[in-house]
């Protein structure tokens, strides 16, 4: 059987780190934590978990409410997660990047949801440092190499992340 996927490479990379990050994470703090008095706590777990589970709902409605927006930027039959035209209309005229600032809480969400004191604390801060670092480097890059001028003249206007109210609330709105 022949998978086929059609998307970029980079996209594909991206998503598989991605995936490494979030369940290396998980393992080696469950190895860490595993005989520690926070990991053995139903109280810990009981607020760590509904914590967590706000977070990851953030981040998810914020994924969602980029990538619809995103998808206007797909003319033609273009691959899944790619983009063909700047889209700087609704949340991107807020902010460059609101899809991956929302996916930049998923490893603490998910790290809350497991409860896992080191990640947390250490693993979770570190990808989300992480994140954000690939967005500065190869998300503006290739952006940039794609739309040029257009973009340069866009990246003027917009910043990076907005956390002025009004942008939040259109980034974590509900569907």
């Amino acid at each position: 059987m022949k998978i086929k996927i059609s998307t970029s490479l980079s996209v594909v990379i991206r998503i598989a780190l991605w995936l490494f990050m979030l369940i290396g994470g998980a393992w080696y703090s469950f190895v860490h934590d595993y005989n520690g008095t926070l990991f053995n706590s139903f109280v810990f777990h009981l607020l760590s978990a509904v914590i967590g589970i706000i977070v990851l709902i953030f981040a998810f409605r914020a994924a969602a409410n980029g990538g619809r927006e995103l998808s206007r930027g797909r003319v033609g039959n273009i691959p899944r997660l790619e983009t063909n035209k700047l889209v700087s209309s609704g949340i991107y005229s807020c902010m460059r990047h609101p899809m991956l600032f929302g996916l930049t809480l998923l490893p603490l969400g998910w790290a809350l949801l497991l409860g896992l004191p080191t990640y947390i604390t250490f693993l979770a801060p570190m990808q989300m440092i992480f994140i954000i670092m690939m967005v500065v480097i190869f998300e503006e890059m290739e952006v940039q190499r794609k739309f040029e001028k257009e973009y340069d003249e866009y990246r003027k206007k917009v910043p990076m992340v907005s956390l002025r109210l009004e942008c939040l609330k259109i980034l974590f709105k509900s569907m």
